[in-house]
Formats: C-alpha cells, sequence, structure tokens
C-alpha cells in the first residue's frame, strides 16, 4: 500500500499520541493504518507499509484484536489472515473507554475500597488522611456511575451532550460551596 503525504502524516501523529496515552507507537500506527485503509491488510502489507519488524507487527496485532479494535478478515483465495480496524469514531471511542475503564479504572477501584476498610482499623492514620482516602474512592466511584449511565446511550445523544459542552455547566450554575 503506497501511503500519501497526509496519511504519512496522521498515521505518525496517531503513533505519537499513542505514546501520550501508554500505548506502544507501533500498535497506534498500526490501528491508525488500518482506520485509513479502504480494504483489510495481511500482517506482511503492515510489515511493508510501516517499515517496521514482521514480530512488531505481530504482537502489535494481537494487543488491538485484544482491545477490539482490530478484528481478523478473510479473503477469497488467500489463506493468510487479513486485518480490518472499526471503522465508527464512536464505536472505537466506546471499545477504548471501556477498555481504558476495565484495565485502570476497575483495579484502582478495587484497591481503594480495600483501603477504605483497612483505613477504619488504622489506628496509625489521621482522621485528615483517611478523608482524604475516602474523597479520592468516592470521586473514581462517581466516574464509573456516571461511565456506566452513558455507556448505553445511542452515539446521536452522546454527540448532542458533546455538543452541549459548557451549556450544562453555565444552566446548572456555579456551587457557591465549592468556590
Amino acid at each position: 500500500m503506497q501511503l500519501s503525504p497526509t496519511m504519512q502524516k496522521y498515521i505518525l501523529h496517531w503513533g505519537e499520541m499513542g505514546t501520550r496515552w501508554g500505548v506502544n507507537r507501533t500498535v497506534a500506527q498500526i490501528h491508525a493504518l488500518l482506520f485509513l485503509a479502504n480494504a483489510p491488510m495481511n500482517a506482511e502489507e503492515i510489515t511493508e507499509t510501516l517499515g517496521v519488524a514482521r514480530s512488531n507487527v505481530s504482537n502489535s496485532l494481537k494487543e488491538l484484536q485484544s482491545w477490539g479494535l482490530v478484528k481478523i478478515s478473510h479473503v477469497m483465495g488467500d489463506r493468510r489472515d487479513h486485518f480490518l480496524a472499526l471503522q465508527d469514531v464512536w464505536e472505537i471511542f466506546k471499545v477504548i473507554i471501556e477498555e481504558r475503564k476495565k484495565r485502570e479504572i476497575d483495579p484502582t477501584l478495587t484497591v481503594l475500597r480495600e483501603c477504605a476498610i483497612e483505613a477504619e482499623q488504622d489506628a496509625a492514620l489521621e482522621a485528615a488522611t483517611r478523608d482524604r482516602m475516602a474523597s479520592v474512592l468516592e470521586f473514581m466511584e462517581m466516574l464509573g456511575s456516571s461511565y456506566e449511565d452513558y455507556k448505553h446511550l445511542p452515539p446521536a445523544t452522546m454527540m448532542k451532550l458533546f455538543k452541549m459542552g459548557g451549556k450544562i455547566a453555565r444552566f446548572i450554575g456555579p456551587d457557591d460551596k465549592e468556590h
């Protein structure tokens, strides 16, 4: 596959952003390539197009599949696996948020809940420290609960919410107790 300069720029930037989000650069670049591709690609085509090691491509494809961002596709007359990225931006967003929640938020909530229980019995822990720990747990639980409320909304509804942006905050008004 021959990449246009714009595609190259997009893929390179997606790789850079991936590293900032804690994702391997090659994983992010392969995701971008498959997202932009107009047909499924096999591992050899990905290797040649991006100029990365075949083993790196294989490992990256496995990671993308584990996230649910890339699926295997078969091409008539070709025994090799071909790969296709999700194409719907909202579906990609939902998959990434769900996976990050499973891998980052849920384990953190488990530990914070354990700490909250242990904090009640920890005589060496000052009340102010216990309160701060509890406030973090409360905040993280609120985030998780909000996610559960929103994750089943249709994309059109989510789009309306995002477009409303700060209008909701202005409608509700500032909470004087917080300022």
